[in-house]
């Protein structure tokens, strides 16, 4: 298992599903050095996938290192964005979303 798998699982694990009701949203993951998912959000739920998904909302560039900052509370997603760390394209709003979802 890679170090994104296991970015992917712990994400998994701090899931709040109340943040998540009525919700119908694909995010896009695309980590430059590993493997790209995408994370299905819909009524309460989420599923990761490996892969792309063609109806992203968002789609999250990154490298790996940068991901695990991120979700690990490491590093705050707004100033990895103002570095440069990490690019949004589609629907930013949602972006922030995320720490909703999937509080540290």
């Amino acid at each position: 298992m890679s170090n994104v798998d296991e970015t992917i699982q712990g994400m998994k694990a701090k899931f709040n599903p109340s943040a998540a009701t009525g919700l119908d949203l694909v995010f896009q993951f695309n980590i430059t050095d590993a493997d790209n998912y995408y994370l299905v959000v819909k009524d309460g739920t989420c599923d990761f996938h490996k892969g792309e998904s063609a109806d992203a909302n968002v789609t999250l560039i990154m490298d790996s290192e940068t991901l695990q900052g991120v979700i690990s509370g490491e590093t705050d997603g707004m100033q990895a964005f103002m570095a440069g760390k990490l690019r949004a394209e589609g629907d930013m709003m949602l972006a922030l979303k995320l720490s909703e979802l999937f509080p540290a």
